[in-house]
């Protein structure tokens, strides 16, 4: 088997010119990305005047120093930030009271009209 060569990415844009993508992303890696994250097109985090304070590489590195789901060995301690509550005295239960529950007043009947014309000619049919 012959290993072939890679294959260059080539797109035809609207107006007919083909354009070498990978050729138009290394030619802009330095350039800074669009947006609020202060990043270049490689993903270098950038500083003041556009330098590079940390590259993409020691990003990647930390984030996998420590996988997400991994446990860690020793426990974590029980609520060692939050004060201790203070204890009262005699503290009385405080007993729910039950709601009212209002009841629907029952409605006067209303009068039903005698059905004329079509309407008492249509009643029947169905």
């Amino acid at each position: 088997m012959v290993a072939r060569a890679p294959r260059k990415r080539m797109y035809r844009s609207m107006q007919g010119r083909m354009i070498d993508v990978e050729k138009l992303r290394a030619a802009n890696e330095s350039v800074q990305a669009v947006g609020n994250m202060k990043v270049n097109a490689k993903g270098d985090v950038l500083g003041a005047g556009g330098k590079v304070v940390k590259p993409k590489s020691e990003i990647i590195q930390k984030y996998y120093e420590k996988p997400k789901g991994m446990v860690s060995d020793t426990p974590r301690p029980k609520f060692a930030s939050q004060p201790k509550a203070v204890e009262t005295k005699a503290a009385t239960p405080k007993v729910a009271t039950p709601k009212k529950v209002a009841t629907p007043k029952a409605s006067p009947k209303k009068t039903v009209a005698p059905k004329k014309g079509i309407d008492e000619a249509l009643d029947g049919l169905e």
